[in-house]
């Protein structure tokens, strides 16, 4: 069973969430804000326990009686609250005006935007714009946002940042820079994909309360993916072990002056389990590749017809690492196409398939089904036919997109990785750091999705629980030795601690 905190939702859905709450289950909307404003406040207190002095901005919807209560329960507790309004309390509607009310009978006020520079604040509250959110923040919003940005003080956002897309993660226009955000009764999925991990710092979700008959009354497509995934899907090993029992990985590139693609990913496949790994290479490479790693088999191939032996051999082929564009390169992805061997397809392979497509598309070689696809946003363009900037607008769709264009299990890398299949169903992965944006982790990354497929999980469990391993070790290498300077082989190295989480 997924967690309430784990499963993600877009705005519509949480929409109804709230609508499932209060009409299938009885419970009063002010009754959800309350407890929405007293999560928040209680949220506020354990991560900013010195902040005496509390700034809220409440905007004109139910994300600003949010902040009303936030600002009540605050001045109940013995500390200064400062309530700038966007709108007038008397123009605010529904729960929103009676959350309102309650400030100002408790001897509340509002302040006008923006706030007099003389006061003084320990904390900002950022109540302004909730969920619903569908154009740029104009006027007053847009200067609150800027002011509290501008003001460097620490922010912690009720629901999600405002500015911030609740379904894809973008920033429209100007977005607050949280360093904590509460969010209610459904996760958001943008708060953990593009912009959304920037501006959102630190978050805690709250079901405030409701049953989980709530959440399971709107079928969810998504999941947040955690180390978790790596315990449930790698089971400890029998002693009666040989290298047979983990699977055989082919790994097929290292084009001339990129060899070192191919051999990232055969020792990455290597020290994610796998029994065996052999790589495909071009002949000049075939005796170099391997010198600092023996225990890698090598294989100089000429044309696609020396794979074939080899294919009806080995348990997945990894294509694409180092492959190149050449007529080399694609007469071997097309006999990697022909035959019945699960695929994990990254970088040129990805390329040559968008350029291919159409015409596999005619011959019949589409959809394949049994293959892991791994773009980046450029190659996820590629794929779809439109500019990288597309397919970070909306990163999900695009996933979803690409897996059902090519019947696949999709692993669109990035910030927020999204896992996706042509069911409908993704997960977000939320690990990982900048230190990983360096040439040869997606190499890497292939190699541990081959290698996971050779173990036998089948192709969703095998790319959500790679992603999650790459993303670990690269959050341990930071750890170690920093974000700037870290290099593929650190990721590389660290797998082993992380796939074997018992140890």
């Amino acid at each position: 069973m997924v967690a309430s905190a784990d499963r993600l939702y877009n705005a519509e859905q949480v929409r109804r969430l709230d609508a499932s709450a209060i009409e299938a289950h009885g419970i009063p909307g002010i009754e959800l804000m309350e407890r929405a404003g007293r999560s928040a406040f209680e949220a506020a207190r354990r991560a900013f326990p010195q902040a005496r002095r509390w700034q809220i901005f409440c905007g004109g919807g139910n994300n600003a009686g949010d902040g009303y209560i936030i600002a009540r329960l605050a001045q109940e507790a013995g500390l200064s609250a400062q309530v700038c309004a966007l709108r007038p309390p008397d123009h605010l509607s529904g729960d929103a005006a009676v959350a309102a009310q309650r400030w100002l009978q408790a001897d509340g006020a509002t302040q006008p935007l923006p706030p007099d520079p003389s006061d003084r604040f320990d904390l900002v509250i950022d109540a302004l714009l909730g969920t619903g959110l569908d154009r740029a923040p104009e006027g007053d919003y847009a200067t609150a946002i800027d002011w509290i940005n501008k003001a460097g003080l620490p922010v912690l956002a009720v629901d999600i940042p405002s500015g911030l897309d609740a379904d894809t993660g973008v920033v429209r226009g100007r977005a607050v820079r949280a360093r904590a955000t509460v969010t209610f009764i459904g996760n958001k999925r943008g708060l953990y994909t593009a912009d959304g991990p920037d501006y959102a710092g630190a978050i805690t979700f709250s079901d405030l309360e409701t049953p989980e008959t709530v959440r399971d009354a709107v079928p969810d497509s998504g999941i947040l993916l955690h180390e978790k995934i790596i315990r449930q899907s790698l089971r400890r090993r029998h002693r009666n072990s040989h290298k047979g029992s983990f699977g055989w990985v082919l790994g097929i590139g290292g084009n001339s002056s990129m060899s070192g693609a191919v051999r990232l990913c055969g020792e990455a496949g290597l020290r994610a389990g796998a029994g065996k790994v052999t790589l495909a290479t071009i002949p000049d490479h075939a005796a170099l590749v391997n010198l600092t790693c023996p225990e890698l088999m090598v294989r100089g191939v000429r044309r696609g017809k020396e794979l074939k032996t080899l294919l009806r051999q080995v348990d997945v082929s990894v294509i694409g690492t180092g492959l190149g564009q050449t007529s080399w390169s694609e007469d071997l992805f097309k006999t990697c196409m022909r035959t019945e061997v699960p695929i994990v397809l990254d970088a040129d392979g990805l390329n040559i398939l968008a350029r291919l497509y159409p015409e596999m598309g005619r011959a019949g070689d589409l959809p394949r089904g049994n293959w892991v696809l791994t773009p980046h946003p450029a190659e996820a363009g590629r794929l779809l036919g439109c500019p990288a900037r597309e397919v970070q607008q909306d990163r999900i769709a695009a996933a979803l997109a690409v897996a059902e264009r090519f019947d696949a299990t999709v692993i669109l890398k990035g910030c927020g990785t999204v896992v996706a299949e042509r069911s409908g169903r993704y997960a977000i992965c939320p690990l990982g750091n900048p230190g990983m944006a360096t040439a040869g982790t997606g190499d890497v990354l292939a190699g541990v999705v081959g290698a996971l497929v050779a173990q036998h999980l089948d192709l969703w469990t095998a790319a959500a629980a790679a992603v999650v391993a790459h993303a670990l070790a690269g959050d341990l290498a930071a750890r170690e030795i920093g974000e700037r300077g870290m290099i593929a082989s650190d990721i590389t190295a660290r797998l082993p601690r992380v796939l074997n989480p018992d140890h």
